[in-house]
This record gives structure tokens, C-alpha cells and sequence, in this order.
């Protein structure tokens, strides 16, 4: 089954709090944890969201936004951005890179929920995140 959202997270407790909020709230999720495996996964599997920590090694989420952003096929893909408090100038970068929103660390399972809803929409049903976890990614 296709990811509603790929989340791109190199730290394991936040990738692990990320996707139990986010198949809570019934979308479909797949993780990926560097930059690198984020740009292949979403070539091939086009997901309908990502959310991108800006921290990651093989490629930082700042790279991976602007190859997203380049590329047609993925050019107005919606991605969230995950930022450090305080970090104002990785707020101001991504978004000139195109950034479809941001929601800043630590957050509220409420402040996750709200952005991806209003990148995407609703989850279509909750039968889909249980079908996600069999397809499950992590590299």
C-alpha cells in the first residue's frame, strides 16, 4: 500500500514517537533514517507527504528538499519540516529551499497531526494504517 507519509528521522525515539502519532491518527506511514535513502525511497514509492528532520547523515534535509524541489515529479510534494527551537536560520533556509510548513522540536502530537492534516487531508480510513505496517521501511 502507498505511505501517506514518509518520515525521514535519524534519531529512533523521534522516528518511533513520529509514526505511532501519526498511524494513531490513521494515515499510512514508512521511515526511512538518512537523506540518501529519503530521495530514493520517495523517487519510487512517491508518498503524499514527507516529514524531514533537517539533521541526517548521507544527506542533510536541507539537500534533500532542494533535489525534491528540483525534480518535476516531486516539485510540489508536501514536506513538513522538523526544526530545533531556537534554529530561526534553518527556519528561514528551508523555506526559501520550499518547505511546505514547519513544526518545531520538542513537539505536541497535536502540532504533528494538525500540519500533516493540513498538508494532505484527513487520513482516508483507519483500516490503513494497519495495513502500513507491513510495509514498513526502515533503513
Amino acid at each position: 500500500m502507498k505511505p501517506d507519509v514518509l518520515i525521514v528521522e535519524d534519531e529512533p525515539a523521534i522516528m518511533t514517537s513520529l509514526e505511532f502519532i501519526l498511524r494513531h491518527a490513521g494515515w499510512v506511514t514508512a521511515c526511512v533514517a538518512d537523506g540518501e535513502a529519503a530521495i530514493s525511497y520517495v523517487r519510487s514509492s512517491m508518498p503524499r507527504a514527507v516529514v524531514l528532520d533537517l539533521m541526517l547523515p548521507r544527506k542533510n534535509g536541507f539537500e534533500v528538499l532542494k533535489t525534491l524541489r528540483s525534480e518535476p515529479a516531486t516539485s510540489k510534494l508536501p514536506i513538513l519540516i522538523l526544526t530545533a527551537k531556537g534554529q530561526q536560520q534553518d527556519r528561514h533556509t528551508a523555506m526559501d529551499l520550499g518547505a511546505s510548513s514547519f513544526v518545531t522540536k520538542p513537539y505536541s502530537n497535536s502540532d504533528v497531526i494538525m500540519a500533516v492534516q493540513k498538508l494532505i487531508g484527513p487520513p482516508d480510513s483507519p483500516a490503513r494504517s494497519t495495513a502500513a505496517e507491513k510495509n514498513n521501511v526502515q533503513t
